[in-house]
């Protein structure tokens, strides 16, 4: 399952751009094969991991570790209340392996005890729906490729906008021309990209723009219901505000591009002249 990808003249400004973003330097010929690791929150049996795996396999030796049944929403999740089983299997050559536990702790569990060595990177998908703005920090997706960032591998989360006909072959096509222009050494240390593609059609997709990541809340919508039972329900749903400028994830994939973010692993955040005021008063707290 080893097999040296062909060169592609076509992604050279691609390579350029994802390098200058991630800390990274272009691509160099000595970067393949790949160890790859690919895991989802969508379940093992889901259509874009099947999807993934294959399009990865021409670039190295792929592994899959997923959940044994969708977990999406999960975030960053851990199991830590009971015993996890794993159900080892191959496919075409490729071993999978189903783990009865959350996303984040299956890329734990898979990247401490299951693989006889560390993998090159880790990609997390192809999740079903776009993870795009506020929405990635209720990810599963997203969680599992920042997991296996927290333990200092290259990490990406990618995701396709839901549609009426879901291309997941096509999408991976995308995501493996974006692992080829990265290389080896395309995502910085303590960072992960989160990819999104648009429900086009290949041919139309207009190309990648580096974006970043819209801040603003979504718009959640709770619908009151009331069974014939005399029982008060509320039935979730959210959507996206309009972007809020060009340079936004939202927006690309709105204008048919594909998005890559990059994500830190870091969260703190520089405080304003009214906060740090309000910081330095907390410095002077003391308890003796």
């Amino acid at each position: 399952m080893r097999r040296r990808p062909q060169s592609s003249t076509g992604f050279v400004v691609l390579a350029l751009l994802l390098a200058a973003a991630c800390g990274g330097t272009a691509p160099e010929p000595s970067s393949w094969p790949l160890k790859i690791l690919v895991s989802n929150d969508d379940g093992i049996d889901a259509p874009g991991i099947l999807a993934l795996a294959d399009a990865l396999m021409p670039l190295g030796t792929v592994t899959v570790a997923a959940p044994r049944h969708p977990r999406s929403g999960a975030s960053h999740g851990v199991t830590t209340d009971r015993p996890i089983a794993v159900l080892e299997s191959e496919r075409q050559g490729v071993t999978w392996f189903s783990i009865d536990a959350l996303p984040a702790t299956v890329v734990r569990l898979a990247l401490e005890k299951l693989l006889p060595e560390r993998p090159d990177l880790v990609v997390s998908g192809i999740n079903w729906g776009e993870n795009l703005g506020t929405v990635t920090f209720y990810s599963a997706t997203v969680g599992a490729a920042r997991e296996a960032a927290l333990l200092g591998l290259p990490a990406i989360a990618v995701n396709l906008a839901a549609g009426k006909d879901m291309d997941y072959t096509a999408a991976a096509g995308i995501l493996a021309d974006i692992v080829r222009a990265l290389g080896r050494n395309g995502v910085g240390k303590g960072t992960f990209l989160n990819v999104n593609i648009p429900d086009l059609p290949k041919e139309s997709i207009r190309g990648v723009r580096i974006t970043r990541q819209d801040t603003r809340a979504p718009i959640d919508l709770f619908e009151k219901t009331v069974t014939p039972g005399g029982a008060t329900e509320y039935k979730p749903s959210w959507k996206h505000l309009e972007p809020a400028g060009e340079d936004t994830d939202i927006w690309a994939v709105r204008n048919g591009y594909v998005s890559v973010s990059v994500f830190g692993i870091d969260q703190s955040a520089a405080a304003g002249a009214t906060a740090r005021k309000a910081f330095e008063r907390l410095e002077k707290l003391t308890w003796k």
